[in-house]
């Protein structure tokens, strides 16, 4: 596979096989993605592999508070609190592709709340990922993780892993701090679910549209 095929190819999964993740894969992950670029080579990022027992307690917990009515307290705002259009429609039409593949009607809260909650179980997914930065750095270094965590994404295909970049597992960053007794200056940016696709899955088997080259681009 090409590093053009990885890219085009990659896509959010939503379910994965019941097979454990090798830790020399991971690291091998890892050791790839450490190559991704930063500012002044600062290397911002910090990362907590999680699996098994406190992986579930992390999901269980989240589960928890949902239920409960917490909101989360994630240690920044990730989406907007209005979308101006054309990012409205996109995210829409997103969250109902997503649906219709699951066969869950709009109006099916019950069954939409059900697979919400999968979220904070990382869709199934054997290996979970968090990703934090130094309350001290800025902005720069959450764009540079961001790039570090793109190399993950794309570096989990050479070894026929696939992935799950989430927000809604920083919604409860005290909950994951706590669990894996992380200082508090650590701030969550997002987790990641990895592990073996089930390519048979109906959620993993469409795909949302991109805009063309055009639409974003002008030049000068």
């Amino acid at each position: 596979m090409n590093i053009i095929e990885a890219i085009r190819g990659r896509a959010s999964t939503r379910a994965f096989l019941d097979r454990p993740v090798e830790r020399e894969t991971i690291e091998a992950i890892l050791e790839a993605a450490r190559w991704a670029p930063s500012g002044g080579n600062t290397q911002p990022w910090e990362v907590a592999v999680v699996t098994g027992d406190l992986k579930k307690e992390i999901g269980d917990r989240m589960v928890e508070a949902l239920r409960s009515g917490d909101k989360g307290n994630a240690d920044y705002q990730y989406y907007a609190h209005r979308f101006p259009e054309p990012f409205r429609t996109r995210r829409f039409t997103c969250g109902m592709a997503l649906y219709d593949a699951l066969g869950i009607a709009r109006s099916d809260k019950e069954a939409r709340g059900q697979q919400w909650e999968q979220n904070y179980h990382g869709f199934g997914a054997p290996v979970e990922l968090y990703f934090f930065v130094d309350e001290a750095l800025e902005m720069g270094s959450w764009v540079d993780t961001g790039m570090f965590i793109q190399t993950v994404l794309l570096a989990a295909r050479a070894y026929d892993l696939e992935t799950c970049p989430q927000a809604a597992l920083a919604e409860y960053p005290d909950i994951v701090r706590d669990v894996l007794n992380i200082p508090c200056g650590k701030k969550l940016v997002c987790g990641l679910a990895l592990g073996y696709p089930d390519r048979e899955a109906p959620v993993n088997n469409y795909r949302t549209e991109r805009a063309p080259v055009d639409e974003f681009t002008r030049w000068y």
